[in-house]
């Protein structure tokens, strides 16, 4: 017998849990899991406040009498131009979408640009042409800013940030955790385009039909809904992570089951072609012009048929409703009959397609 057996924990430590790295992973700005958990422990713990702790897609409050949101985005997409869009309409519509999210008409924005040394000038104002015309069709104003330079290498092209405010119109109450029991859900149309479109610029790819980012300002679609009923208790633009993560985030919020249907959700037949070749689930991929709308039962058709009158709406479909049973969790009915958990991104699908 050997007196001196090999100690089997020699030259091993224990792994760190899933849930927690030494170092930042692009999967941490995916939008799922590991983007809520540091957002939970790093952010949150540091920065709780009642304003910050619904964490919707902007801050609600009021200011002088009016009732005002506020938000801000930062923009890092690769490639800066995409079939139906670049980096510029993308940093306005985008900050348009989070303040209509929050019920609100947007106004005024700021935008902060990162540009790295070596950026070609003619891209630089096609980005700034793109941006203006963005928020002249969203009807908000770029009223102050700021730019930086880096190094050649320090950066990646160009970063854009921008912040929004708006105001809130009287009897209009949306928020994640007013998601109920018995509210429809209404989807806006067909998912993942964004995503595909940019996944198939930076990696080459080439499909029958040229794959367009659904990018696009959602305040018009959302005035069109509130004119006809003020019973839309939530609202989300399902962008990083996808619809998927969308509904979970709201399902966690108000701990509230989500039951959909998956016949029910649009996807085009070439979108759908393109996941099945890249090994994607549409549900989790980036969208930036469509939203998901929580209305209660009673005024559903009704919310519908106006989204439909919108051309951002026109494909506007019921595809399931919020229930009591299993609270905090999405389950879907499958095309076979069966039933599935629609979990929470757990890595990344698409990194920096925002």
């Amino acid at each position: 017998m050997n007196e001196n057996p090999m100690n089997l924990n020699d030259g091993f430590t224990c792994p760190l849990p899933l849930t927690e790295y030494k170092n930042v992973l692009l999967a941490h700005g995916g939008g799922g899991k590991l983007s809520h958990q540091m957002i939970q422990k790093i952010f949150i713990s540091q920065f709780k406040n009642d304003l910050l702790d619904p964490l919707h897609d902007g801050a609600m409050f009021t200011l002088g009498g009016a009732r005002c949101a506020f938000s801000t985005d930062s923009y890092v997409i690769n490639p800066i131009f995409f079939p139906g869009g670049d980096i510029g309409t993308l940093a306005v519509n985008g900050t348009v979408n989070d303040l209509a999210m929050c019920g609100a008409r947007p106004l005024y924005l700021s935008s902060a640009f990162i540009i790295e040394e070596g950026l070609p000038m003619e891209d630089l104002w096609r980005v700034v042409l793109s941006m203006k015309q963005a928020a002249e069709a969203a009807g908000v104003q770029l009223v102050t800013g700021d730019t930086k330079v880096v190094d050649r290498g320090k950066g990646d092209k160009l970063f854009i940030n921008t912040s929004g405010i708006g105001i809130i119109p009287d009897g209009v109450e949306i928020s994640p955790q007013r998601a109920k029991p018995g509210d429809k859900i209404i989807l806006s149309g067909s998912i993942a385009e964004h995503g595909i479109a940019i996944m198939s610029v930076r990696e080459g790819l080439e499909f029958e039909t040229q794959i367009e980012s659904d990018c696009a300002p959602l305040n018009g679609l959302v005035e069109t809904m509130l004119a006809t009923s003020k019973e839309i208790h939530v609202l989300r633009d399902p962008t990083r992570g996808g619809v998927a993560s969308a509904l979970n985030e709201i399902a966690e919020s108000a701990q509230v089951g989500i039951s959909l249907r998956e016949e029910h959700i649009p996807v085009s037949e070439e979108v759908r072609g393109a996941c099945e070749i890249l090994g994607f689930d549409p549900l989790y991929v980036a969208n930036e012009g469509k939203l998901i709308a929580f209305v209660s039962a009673e005024a559903a058709d009704n919310v519908l048929k106006a989204m439909r009158t919108h051309p951002l709406g026109k494909n506007a479909i019921l595809i399931g409703e919020v229930v009591a049973n299993h609270p905090g969790t999405v389950i879907m009915k499958t095309r076979i009959g069966g039933s599935r958990v629609v979990d929470m991104l757990s890595g990344e699908q698409l990194p920096r397609i925002c």
